[in-house]
């Protein structure tokens, strides 16, 4: 097990990790390393406010990727997360390409803007409004972020570093990325700000205290499933389709014109390019949280947790962990039980899990006297999770592809699907096999 460290001298479960030269890695446990570029380092491991864990499924090859850096850009108390769930042939090697070079691409465009000033931001957030069914002026908290300087460069440096990893990707011919790509969800914390980035279907949620001191989630990125009905409107209008097959009602899939494939779960990703020409996006959703002294942890996992635990399940789960360095590990393991409890007969999916603390430890421990083993263990005591999405439309489409056109508001219930699933259902014939490539569209 490896650390997640920041620059210069710091003591973790063990570990004494000194940054002397920037430019280079160890490695550790082999698929995860260390880089110490860009006053930042990443790993699998745990730190004083991250705790992160992935496990391989049984599906084959762990796909899942996860990245944490501390000091990001060089600044105090900045943080970046992100986890990345690959899917395809080529999905591991798809993730953790974006882990290791989106994280430098974004501390890069960030610094070129600080720099240049952020004239480019009303334009970016323009040219994207229309694909971008959360976009509102303000944050989960109804406190306006329309003139917040933090917000606003922060946006359009993700937006704009999103669509280049994309680009990047397409260009790359090493990585098979045409029937292959990854989700991302990644949060930027500094301070009281938050802002999360979500491509895809992996999910962050913030552990926060509701009245009488008790431990409530809330949802801080949506679901992109192909049956959203923005996202469905501009598949369709891009020539792609959405649809569910008979054997899996629940489960909405993006479809080329005229072939029945690959049948992608979700509406945005990278890589995918046999789609891009059909309504897929790399274009990132963007939001804004400003945070609070009831606010403790944010945790950011990959589908396999969240299609077999509910978003309350989750923080009671991470809040019960003896030691935080055990919180994502924890997490993993009852996530692993579910599935064998839940789907006795379906493949274990990969998981990877990271945990942001948001305080020093301390009231955190006495929270989980408020939360009984009973709750905890018995999976009937559910409780609706909340949901926090701006001007956001989680209502589905038919089975047919019909469209509800329109915003309304974020429904109580939470946004996931009930059965497990798999990202692909065929892969697309192709004349030059595999290979192919589009670039990636813009201006959907």
């Amino acid at each position: 097990m490896g650390t997640c460290c920041s620059k210069g001298d710091h003591k973790f479960e063990g570990f004494m990790v000194n940054f002397e030269d920037d430019e280079k890695g160890s490695e550790v446990d082999g698929e995860n390393y260390i880089r110490s570029g860009d006053r930042g380092a990443r790993s699998q491991g745990s730190s004083k406010f991250v705790s992160m864990f992935t496990q391989q499924g049984r599906k084959g090859i762990n796909q899942d990727a996860m990245t944490v850096w501390e000091n990001f850009t060089g600044e105090k108390d900045m943080f970046f997360c992100g986890v990345y769930d690959g899917h395809g042939l080529s999905g591991h090697k798809v993730a953790r390409y974006v882990r290791d070079i989106l994280p430098s691409k974004l501390s890069s465009s960030f610094k070129h803007s600080q720099t240049n000033g952020c004239n480019g931001s009303d334009d970016i957030d323009e040219e994207n409004k229309i694909n971008n069914d959360n976009f509102d002026s303000r944050d989960g908290n109804d406190n306006c972020n329309c003139h917040n300087p933090f917000f606003s460069s922060w946006k359009a440096s993700l937006i704009k570093s999103f669509e280049e990893m994309d680009e990047e990707l397409s260009a790359d011919s090493t990585v098979d990325s045409y029937c292959s790509g990854t989700t991302a969800v990644a949060i930027l914390k500094q301070g009281n700000h938050l802002v999360t980035a979500n491509l895809g279907d992996s999910r962050a949620i913030l552990c926060t205290r509701g009245n009488n001191n008790k431990l409530i989630s809330v949802q801080l990125t949506v679901d992109m499933k192909p049956n959203l009905p923005v996202e469905a409107e501009r598949i369709k209008n891009c020539r792609g389709r959405v649809f569910a097959l008979d054997e899996e009602p629940e489960v909405f899939r993006v479809w080329m014109p005229d072939q029945n494939c690959p049948g992608l779960a979700m509406a945005r990703a990278f890589g995918d390019f046999c789609l891009k020409d059909f309504g897929l996006i790399s274009i990132p959703d963007v939001s804004y949280r400003k945070l609070t002294d009831r606010d403790e942890f944010v945790v950011l996992a990959t589908d396999g947790v969240w299609d077999v635990l509910t978003n309350n399940e989750v923080i009671k789960i991470v809040a019960s962990a003896r030691k935080r360095s055990m919180a994502a590990r924890l997490l993993v393991d009852r996530a692993v039980q579910a599935w064998k409890s839940k789907y006795p007969c379906s493949k274990i999916d990969d998981c990877a899990v990271v945990c942001l603390f948001l305080k020093h430890r301390s009231s955190l421990t006495k929270s989980m006297s408020e939360v009984s083993r009973h709750s905890m263990n018995n999976s009937r005591s559910r409780s609706q999770d909340g949901l926090t999405v701006i001007n956001g439309d989680i209502k589905s489409v038919s089975k047919q592809s019909s469209v509800i056109k329109g915003k309304s508001k974020a429904d109580s219930k939470e946004w996931t699907g009930v059965t497990p699933a798999n990202s692909f259902v065929k892969l697309p014939q192709v004349v030059n096999g595999l290979n192919q490539r589009r670039p990636a569209a813009k201006g959907f």
